[in-house]
């Protein structure tokens, strides 16, 4: 269900196997991991990992939304965005956002804009509320929700506080 999606100095593209080999480059590295546990995987995984979620879910009313953010200017792969998406009947459609930056390319506000378009493309899909999990300590993370629209909610799940806001309509 993915489209591509223009944001001012990045192209997201609908991730697929092409971009194992870019992330596999872009996020090989172990800080990327600090909040989140795991580590980094092998173009081999991303291939695996990217073919699953092109599959998509198992169960109806749901879709998975994966884009490799493309720096415009450097041709570079320098993250990625994903939206699980839950199709609602009678009430507004959710979707839970996540975002990664290379680490050479964080603190340039990338991460909000790719989230910040993933957002306004869901939104105009019909997405009316939007919800993030972040590691408490995560503050870069935390900024991003912010700037999305998200606010703090009291609930804590694995270790993550949920954030949660409306879809701006505007």
């Amino acid at each position: 269900m993915a489209s591509a999606i223009r944001a001012p100095r990045l192209d997201l593209e609908p991730l697929d196997g092409c971009h194992a080999d870019e992330l596999a480059e872009a996020l090989d590295d172990d800080r990327l991991h600090e909040y989140t546990g795991g580590q980094p995987v092998d173009a081999a995984r991303w291939r695996q990992r990217c073919l699953r979620m092109n599959a998509g879910p198992e169960g109806p009313g749901e879709a998975w939304c994966n884009w490799a953010a493309r720096h415009r200017d450097t041709g570079r792969v320098v993250g990625w965005v994903q939206a699980t998406v839950r199709w609602e009947t009678g009430g507004p459609s959710t979707a839970l956002l996540a975002w990664t930056t290379s680490v050479p390319w964080q603190g340039r506000g990338l991460a909000t804009e790719a989230a910040r378009a993933m957002a306004d493309w869901l939104a105009q899909q019909g997405v009316g509320r939007f919800s993030a999990m972040i590691h408490p300590a995560h503050r870069a993370s935390e900024r991003v929700a912010m700037a999305v629209g998200l606010t703090p909610t009291e609930d804590v799940v694995d270790g993550e506080r949920v954030w949660t806001g409306a879809a701006d309509t505007g």
